[in-house]
């Protein structure tokens, strides 16, 4: 009861409000819990064990850069409740993919890549329409009309209604997915809708309007109801100077951020304990499936050489045809302050 009373219908975003619109948080009868990460942001549902939305800033700077290697590296995310977590083996032969909702080729740097493979940003997906029509007609689009726009792009991502769960935690199985983007310049929206199945076609995308009446979240958009993706031609609203200036000035926000074991490495152990005396670690809890023993050996010696006292959690990554996982492999999820 103290957990469900703690959720928030009105998500806060202190840490990260300038990844929305003007500082706006969209409302949602939903309740959920509000997560920042270094890129993105997410809503999401512990009902559902999955986002309600993501949102990003993306501008053409954001991807001038070159793209850091995908890390496929999943994760539970350690911020959550266990009681309201998705887990690595609720995924495990349920036939559907882990659907990113801050897209992985997104990520401009290591560290928001490896943050992008939190389940929290994973949505039971449909194999084909993940790696199709979704990758190739909605992802891919939406990336290369960033790198030919002027200004800030906004981009929310997410999924509504329910065809089943999987899993012992039971996570929704979306039947719908959207991606509502956002042209700060010219103040225009559109939306992709797309059914969550291995047959889904393409259709034109919707309206604003009709993606907040689909999914009852108002993105409070500074547009009026019969804006849409054919008013480009409107008065564009130019991004402020400051917003520029400011650009490189950004704290990183993301708070929790994975290192992985896949062998003791004293390079990598070494850095953390560094960090924990330097006192920009608050906690740290460590992943392990089978080797519990480099689970162990870590904590002790976290344990030994400063004040911090990890948690171990034993957590089993699924296989999938994509990705193979070293089940000897430990993970630590650290939480910096």
């Amino acid at each position: 009861m103290a957990l469900t009373a703690s959720l928030n219908a009105f998500a806060l975003f202190e840490d990260c409000k300038d990844l929305f619109p003007n500082q706006q948080i969209p409302t949602s009868s939903q309740a959920g819990r509000d997560l920042c990460f270094d890129g993105f942001a997410i809503y999401y549902s512990p009902k559902d064990k999955k986002p309600i939305y993501a949102v990003e800033k993306l501008n053409q700077d954001h991807f001038s850069t070159p793209r850091p290697r995908r890390s496929n590296q999943f994760y539970e995310e350690a911020r959550l409740p266990f009681a309201e977590r998705s887990l690595l083996s609720d995924y495990r032969g349920s036939g559907y993919d882990r659907g990113h909702n801050a897209p992985a080729g997104d990520m401009n740097n290591e560290r928001s890549m490896a943050q992008s493979f939190s389940l929290a940003n994973m949505m039971p997906q449909a194999r084909q329409n993940n790696q199709g029509i979704w990758a190739k007609n909605v992802e891919e689009p939406t990336r290369a009309y960033v790198k030919r726009s002027v200004g800030n792009i906004y981009v929310f991502t997410g999924s509504t209604g329910s065809i089943g769960s999987i899993g012992k935690s039971k996570v929704t199985i979306p039947s719908n997915l959207f991606k509502l983007v956002y042209d700060s310049n010219k103040n225009i929206a559109w939306a992709y809708w797309i059914e969550n199945s291995n047959e889904a076609r393409m259709t034109p995308p919707i309206t604003y309007q009709e993606l907040m009446e689909k999914t009852g979240i108002d993105f409070h958009l500074p547009i009026n109801k019969d804006t849409n993706q054919q008013h480009a031609h409107q008065t564009p609203h130019p991004q402020p100077l400051e917003a520029k200036q400011n650009k490189d000035k950004a704290a990183l926000v993301g708070g929790w951020y994975p290192v992985f074991f896949d062998e003791y490495s004293a390079n990598k152990l070494n850095n953390i304990i560094a960090n924990i005396k330097a006192g920009k670690v608050a906690s740290i809890q460590i992943q392990y499936d089978h080797n519990v023993d480099l689970a162990k050996q870590l904590a002790t010696e976290i344990e030994v050489q400063t004040n911090l006292h990890p948690s171990l959690l034993q957590s089993s990554p699924p296989e999938s045809p994509t990705v193979t996982y070293e089940r000897n492999r430990v993970t630590l999820i650290i939480r910096s302050k």
